[in-house]
C-alpha cells in the first residue's frame, strides 16, 4: 500500500520555530531516544553527549561549507543551487520571464540560459570556473537561510559548521551547528574516531513534497565524496562492531546512499540520489545526532526509517511538551 505524506504530519507552536542561534553553539538541549524500546531522556545542555558516547566510537562529519548562494542581478533574485565549471544550476525570480537564450550581465561576464526544467530550475552559461564562481557569490551574496527564520542572521559564520571545509551547499548541515572545536577535541581524548565526509546540501533537502504519496516524490541529486580511506577506516570499525554514529542527516545520505550503490563502502565522488524512507534497511550508520525537522519533509522520512515512526512523533510530542526549539537553529536529537 502506499504510504500516505501525511502519515509525517505534526502540529507545532510557531513560538517553537529556532529564530536565532543559541550562544554558546553547545548549549542547545538534547532529547535522546533508544531506537528499539522508544525510551526517552533528555541533557539540558548539548556537550552532553560526550556522556553519550563511548571510547571506539565514530562521529561522522559532514564538512561541506556553505556559500553565499542568493544574489540579486539585474533585478532578478538568483538562488544559486549547484556551480560547476562553466555553469549553474539556479532558481530565478524577477519581473520578466528569462527564456534559452536569455543574459545576464555579471560584472564582465554574461550568464546565458542554456537549460529549464518543468520544476523551476534554470542551467546558467557562465564560462566561469568554479572557483571564480564561488568568490562571487561570497562578494555579492547573501546567507541563503530557510524560510521560516524571519530574524536577520547578524553573524553568518553560525549559519556554518566550526568544520566546514568544502564550499558547496546552499543550507547548512544544521546537526552539526552544535559542535565547538573544544567539543570535539574532547571527543577525541575521549578515544572517539572522528571521519569527514561531503555532501553539498541541495534543493532536494529543503523543496517540500509535493505528492500524496512518499513513494511518488522524487529527490535532486546531490554531489558527494567519501575518500578510499575514510571509506576503509569506517568500514572497518564496522567489522569490529564500533557504532558508527551519523553527525545529521546528510552523513546518513552519505554512507547509507554509497553502500547501496556499490554495496560497501569505498572511494566515491560523483552526483547520488537517495530518498530514505520506512522499510529502507540500514547498513552502516548504528547512532544518529541531528536536529528537529519540519512536518512532511523528507527528512522527517529519514529519521523515521532509522526509528520508526511512532517513535520519532513521540518524542517530537514529547519535545514539544518541554518547550524545544526546532529546525536549522533549534535543540538537538541522539538517536541510538
Amino acid at each position: 500500500m502506499p504510504t500516505p505524506v501525511s502519515d509525517f504530519s505534526y502540529s507545532l507552536p510557531e513560538r517553537l520555530i529556532a529564530q536565532t542561534p543559541i550562544e554558546p553553539r553547545d548549549a542547545s538541549k538534547v532529547l535522546v531516544l533508544d531506537r528499539v524500546s522508544g525510551e526517552m531522556h533528555h541533557h539540558n545542555r548539548f556537550s552532553s553527549i560526550l556522556d553519550e558516547l563511548q571510547a571506539g566510537d565514530v562521529l561522522v562529519f559532514n564538512v561541506s561549507k556553505v556559500f553565499k548562494a542568493r544574489l540579486h542581478i539585474e533585478g532578478f533574485e538568483v538562488f544559486v543551487l549547484k556551480v560547476r565549471d562553466g555553469e549553474i544550476d539556479a532558481l530565478i525570480r524577477g519581473s520578466r520571464k528569462l527564456h534559452i537564450g536569455s543574459e545576464l550581465i555579471v560584472e564582465t561576464a554574461r550568464w546565458a540560459v542554456s537549460a529549464k526544467t518543468d520544476d523551476g530550475i534554470i542551467t546558467l552559461k557562465t564560462g566561469q570556473p568554479a572557483a571564480e564562481i564561488f568568490a562571487f557569490c561570497d562578494l555579492h551574496g547573501s546567507v541563503p537561510t530557510p524560510p521560516y527564520v524571519t530574524t536577520d542572521l547578524t553573524n553568518p559564520d553560525r549559519y556554518q559548521t566550526v568544520y566546514a571545509q568544502s564550499i558547496g551547499s546552499v543550507a547548512a548541515p544544521t546537526a552539526g551547528l552544535h559542535f565547538t572545536p573544544e567539543l570535539i577535541e574532547k571527543a577525541r581524548e575521549k578515544g572517539i574516531q572522528i571521519e569527514h565526509i561531503v555532501l553539498h546540501v541541495g534543493i532536494g533537502t529543503f523543496r517540500p513534497v509535493q505528492a500524496d504519496h512518499i513513494e511518488d516524490h522524487v529527490m535532486h541529486a546531490e554531489f558527494v565524496e567519501i575518500d578510499a580511506g575514510t571509506a576503509e577506516r569506517i568500514a572497518s570499525a564496522k567489522l569490529e562492531h564500533r557504532r558508527i554514529i551519523a553527525v545529521g542527516t546528510t552523513t546518513v545520505r552519505v554512507l547509507e546512499g554509497v553502500h547501496a550503490t556499490l554495496d560497501r563502502l569505498a572511494y566515491f565522488s560523483g552526483e547520488l540520489n537517495i530518498f530514505i524512507t520506512p522499510g529502507f534497511h540500514f547498513q552502516v550508520v548504528d547512532a544518529l545526532i541531528t536536529n528537529f525537522h519540519l512536518p512532511q519533509s523528507t527528512l522527517l522520512m529519514l529519521v523515521s526509517a532509522f526509528a520508526g515512526r511512532e517513535n520519532i512523533l513521540a518524542a517530537y510530542a514529547e519535545a514539544i511538551m518541554k518547550d524545544y526549539r526546532f529546525f536549522s537553529f533549534g535543540d538537538a536529537m541522539f538517536i541510538r
